[in-house]
């Protein structure tokens, strides 16, 4: 891997960054909604790069501001079924990065699902939640035993307390919890694979209509913990796998989001 030293700060080739990202995430292995890996060209060489959940135009002002050379997302510019025009918010995005002459990587599922440094992981960590399975499409979807947390309304609890936000509850049965399942992100749809599992909660980041019956209806509880929210842990933790690996400089920037 070419990684030298310049005026004291370690510099990467930019391909040699790609290159262990893809072996680290394996996007192969996954059917995606959208292109994983480098999106837009940068510079060649990179010392620092900057991680956010999502390439909106604040987070890379705020990357160009703090010198980054790479920016790693979650989520990218470039999803299935858009009509692939550049005006407006594209254009501004896309302008703002090659002005600068900053590259853009995202990894959308890869980061979901890898075992260590996933979203998934690194939020049952926060949690205090430890995966034994895997459930749903890809094998997205998390389970494992509920620990200490055997009532609904003390997950609910250590969701406000770790997360610092409210989340959205539907109590099911009350059931004493003896697995709980998870997803991050607007994964609501596996809240049937969930139960199917075994799940006597359900976690994830959204809630649509019918989520509300099906947890009323079948015991098991819902709960919808914001979509930013639950997917801000796996970018860093990939960020500080960079710098502790590569030895580049990473800086997480948060932008608030309510969702």
């Amino acid at each position: 891997m070419n990684i030298t030293s310049q005026k004291g700060l370690t510099v990467i080739e930019r391909d040699a960054l790609l290159s262990h990202l893809q072996s680290l995430l394996e996007p192969e292995r996954f059917k995606d909604y959208g292109p994983n890996g480098l999106q837009v060209e940068g510079k060649t060489t990179i010392r620092k790069v900057v991680t956010g959940v999502t390439a909106s135009l604040a987070l890379i002002d705020a990357a160009v501001a703090a010198g980054a050379d790479a920016i790693l997302v979650h989520h990218g510019l470039f999803w299935r079924g858009q009509d692939g025009r550049v005006t407006g918010w594209m254009k501004q995005r896309l302008a703002q990065l090659i002005r600068h002459d900053i590259n853009l990587i995202a990894y959308h599922l890869p980061l979901d699902a890898h075992p260590g440094l996933g979203n998934n992981a690194q939020w049952g960590a926060l949690l205090g939640l430890s995966a034994d399975e895997t459930f749903g499409e890809q094998s997205l979807g998390f389970i494992g035993a509920a620990q200490e947390l055997t009532r609904v309304d003390w997950l609910a609890t250590r969701i406000q307390e770790r997360m610092q936000r409210t989340p959205v509850l539907i109590e099911g049965d009350g059931r004493p919890l003896k697995r709980i399942a998870w997803c991050s992100g607007g994964a609501q749809s596996y809240f049937e694979a969930a139960i199917a599992a075994g799940a006597d909660a359900f976690l994830t980041g959204e809630i649509s209509e019918p989520q509300a019956h099906y947890a009323r209806e079948s015991g098991v509880a819902f709960i919808a913990c914001g979509h930013h929210a639950s997917e801000r842990y796996g970018v860093q933790a990939l960020g500080r796998h960079l710098a502790n690996e590569l030895g580049i400089q990473h800086q997480f920037i948060e932008i608030d989001n309510p969702a």
